[in-house]
């Protein structure tokens, strides 16, 4: 910030806050610190704040007269805090630089417990102090500050110098670093997210530290950080934070469901609007850890796939796995719960750049029935491991249905290889009405105001078999999930998840027009070039394939139906990798795999990222960029693959981001994408204001849904509905359990919600009748469905199709 001269101004007198937990204390006419109005600023960004103030409020008043230990909001300051003396309130917080060492990382000492005084807007995330006044190296506040105030009571310089002092070594002592500036990002909406909250955590919350405070408010146990500071992490062991984006992580045991951290500084902090179409999404998947697929899990630690010969998917690697008590039985599925994905990962995903994670999960999460063998409920637990960490580091969650009753597509990650039973054969029905049951269970759940900021997208099936099921009769299936969804969470002002589809393996202008005028809907595309027609052609020869193959499409796609993103997307063009198309199936590339005789020549070349020319990395890394630019809104897949027991390598590189990073093919600033594909014409949006929550959203005309009403009238292999088996809802509906917290105080309160936001929504759960024959979920499309289907005046009746009502 360029010296000139001071612009003295009149100041905004100190007000009398009000504040609910202390009634009586200050004058209720008074502004509350934490309504969306309040700013020691007019302006509500820093960014926003002219080079020049002549004639505003003053900019450095961060702490008035507020509630011990909380902050004023001051987006052009920084945060500063109230204290108890005179010599560091409000008016006096900006201290002139002392030997002490600063709280916040790679910044001069600032003479203040609390942090260095940032008067600049546009030394956001600097390292460096900007020279307020034109008086050379005078402190700050000279001019400025004294100009318009007297000194607090008359003290000593030698005083002073004893307070600066015992703060510098009151840090010193503690040797915490305490960024404390999140304070410049304003809540959004009420504080209803962490109004509730309290006490420490337990189960799936660290609970490695103790801590009370006001509901809502940070406490005296507060820590947080950027970068280069160390982590602390449930188990006791350390890290050290790498952020070079100016992001910042945040968790406070008295407070588990604040809101403040921030991935990055182009990201909007947890407590602020990310805007879908403006903002976007940079993300990675979570694959393999709460759904496990051979070619990730390999090996890993524990072994899984490669120590069990007979697993091809998680339904026999879970029978070999229960078998083999000696050593440990299913709960080994656990011990990989543990060790595969940890919170390590989510402060490295922030420090990548990335601000969304998309984080697949299985029915068995929930239940499981019948003769079915996967671990059930367990890996719940570690979903909401998964919650607190992406809050603590301000990442933002997609969690996707990976696997249903039955399959939805046949494949080894939707849990049994083999046959698809959603909505196809005799059974296409009944798992249709089960799954349905789970997506319900699950939006009650995220809808909850203490998730919903962080678990802002639900995938709600992945990779349904369109060609398979019939495009309409999928679609119907689509509108009831979209039913389900919004009678938990509620229509419009951001109320719930963006509900993401997925194509279903058509082309995406098949989905322009779907559901016109419903609220926040987005449709998810996996492009893949490696499952194609195989080349040997060198990965150089793919700098601008994705900008040619995606880019136009997705920027159609975005007007023609809305926020249209890419869920899964990888470096790999060919399919080579170990049991990447599954366990023992081969590779198209080497003309092993069921149909491909012809080969295009070694996997190894592929494979062995370990003798990649600095020639064949920069390939890799430009066709990464290039995918990006071209999707535009996209989720790597994946974050991380095991390594083999066997080699004690990765054997599938190209699709682990972590991989990429750390040997130089992956970009460590996505940013660098923007602009990689030439586009002169990126959709730049907004999205239609109902297609983010605004005016008109929910309102969908009765003629887009009458040719797709619910239940369809025949299945997909099976025939006639009324002639296939199908559920009641009668049966007690499971609810998901929530984290739950150690209570630190006798006055502090602790919600984390019941599991169900709606509690109008008390509809059963699908059932059995007891009276009518089923066939094993599973069983296949060719099978004959049961005859009779029941028993004398008990036969139930498929209803008549229904149009659905929006909630």
């Amino acid at each position: 910030m360029a010296s000139r001269q001071p612009q003295h101004v009149p100041y905004e007198p100190l007000p009398n806050l009000t504040d609910s937990h202390h009634e009586g204390l200050y004058d209720p006419s008074s502004p509350d610190p934490q309504s969306l109005s309040f700013h020691n600023t007019p302006q509500n960004y820093p960014v926003d704040l002219p080079d020049d103030i002549p004639g505003s409020r003053p900019r450095f008043l961060g702490a008035a007269a507020t509630e011990a230990g909380f902050s004023r909001d001051s987006y052009a300051s920084g945060q500063t805090y109230h204290s108890y003396n005179d010599n560091s309130s409000s008016v006096y917080q900006l201290n002139p630089p002392s030997r002490n060492e600063s709280p916040v990382p790679g910044r001069q000492g600032a003479g203040s417990v609390y942090g260095a005084y940032k008067d600049d807007p546009r030394e956001y995330g600097s390292t460096q102090d900007m020279a307020l006044s034109s008086m050379g190296g005078a402190p700050r506040y000279l001019e400025e500050k004294r100009t318009a105030y007297a000194p607090p009571r008359a003290k000593s310089k030698r005083k002073l110098m004893i307070l600066a002092g015992i703060a510098g070594l009151i840090l010193l002592i503690l040797a915490v670093v305490i960024p404390l500036y999140f304070a410049v990002f304003k809540p959004k909406g009420s504080t209803q997210n962490d109004a509730t909250t309290g006490g420490s955590s337990s189960a799936a919350q660290p609970s490695s530290t103790q801590g009370s405070g006001t509901p809502g408010k940070p406490s005296s146990a507060v820590v947080t950080g950027g970068d280069g500071s160390k982590v602390t992490t449930e188990d006791g062991t350390t890290f050290t934070y790498s952020n070079k984006f100016g992001g910042f992580w945040y968790f406070d045991p008295a407070n588990p469901f604040n809101n403040y951290a921030q991935a990055q500084s182009w990201t909007p902090a947890l407590n602020q609007t990310f805007t879908f179409g403006t903002n976007r999404i940079k993300g990675v998947n979570l694959g393999g850890w709460l759904v496990t697929e051979p070619f990730m899990q390999v090996g890993s630690s524990p072994a899984l796939y490669e120590k069990y010969p007979s697993a091809v998917d998680e339904w026999t690697l879970s029978v070999a796995m229960a078998a083999d008590t000696a050593n440990g039985g299913l709960s080994q599925l656990e011990t990989h719960y543990k060790t595969f994905i940890t919170e390590q990962d989510f402060a490295e995903i922030a420090g990548a750049g990335l601000n969304f994670v998309r984080i697949p999960i299985a029915y068995w999460a929930i239940e499981t029935r019948g003769n079915e063998p996967f671990l059930a409920k367990t890996s719940w637990t570690y979903f909401l491991k998964a919650i607190e960490w992406a809050r603590k580091y301000g990442i933002r969650i997609n969690v996707d249905l990976h696997a249903l009753p039955g399959s939805q597509n046949g494949w080894n990650h939707s849990g049994k290889l083999g046959d698809i039973n959603v909505l196809n054969g005799p059974m296409g029905l009944a798992n249709a009405q089960r799954s349905l049951d789970y997506i319900r269970i699950i939006a009650e759940f995220i809808s909850q105001p203490q998730y919903a900021d962080v678990v802002v997208m639900f995938g709600i099936t992945n990779e349904p078999q369109a060609p398979v099921i019939g495009q309409n009769n999928l679609e119907r299936y689509y509108l009831q999930a979209y039913n389900l969804v919004r009678t938990a969470s509620g229509i419009g002002a951001g109320n719930g998840p963006f509900i993401s589809y997925h194509d279903g393996f058509l082309d995406r202008t098949q989905w322009a027009g779907f559901l016109p005028g419903a609220d926040r809907i987005a449709l998810d595309s996996h492009p893949y070039i490696c499952f194609g027609a195989q080349s040997n052609a060198a990965m150089s020869t793919y700098a601008t394939t994705p900008c040619t193959t995606w880019g136009s499409s997705f920027n159609q796609s975005m007007t023609a139906f809305g926020m249209t993103g890419a869920g899964e997307f990888s470096n790999a063009v060919t399919d080579c990798g170990k049991w990447v198309n599954g366990v023992g199936l081969g590779t198209r590339y080497e003309g092993n795999y069921t149909g491909y005789t012809t080969s295009s020549g070694s996997c190894t070349t592929w494979t062995d990222y370990q003798a990649w020319t600095p020639a064949t990395k920069a390939a890799t890394m430009q066709f990464a960029l290039a995918s990006m630019d071209a999707l535009q809104n996209w989720f790597f897949w994946t974050w991380k693959i095991g390594n083999s027991s066997v080699s004690g390598q990765i054997e599938s590189p190209s699709w682990s981001y972590q991989l990429g990073l750390q040997n130089g093919w992956m970009p460590l600033d996505p940013r660098q994408a923007d602009g990689t594909c030439g586009n002169t014409a990126p959709w730049n949006g907004p999205l239609q204001s109902y297609q983010t929550g605004g005016a008109g959203a929910g309102q969908i005309p009765a003629s887009a849904t009458a040719s797709i009403v619910w239940p369809p009238a025949t299945i997909s292999s099976g025939g006639a509905a009324s002639l296939l088996p199908s559920y009641t809802p009668t049966g007690p509906i499971p609810t998901l359990p929530v984290p739950t917290f150690t209570q630190s105080s006798s006055k502090a309160t602790i919600s984390a919600g019941n599991g169900w936001q709606n509690p109008s929504d008390s509809a059963g759960a699908m059932v059995a009748i007891a009276t009518c024959s089923y066939l094993d979920p599973w069983v296949g499309p060719n099978a004959a469905p049961p005859s009779p289907l029941c028993s004398g005046a008990a036969k139930r009746e498929v209803p008549e199709p229904t149009i659905t009502p929006a909630p």
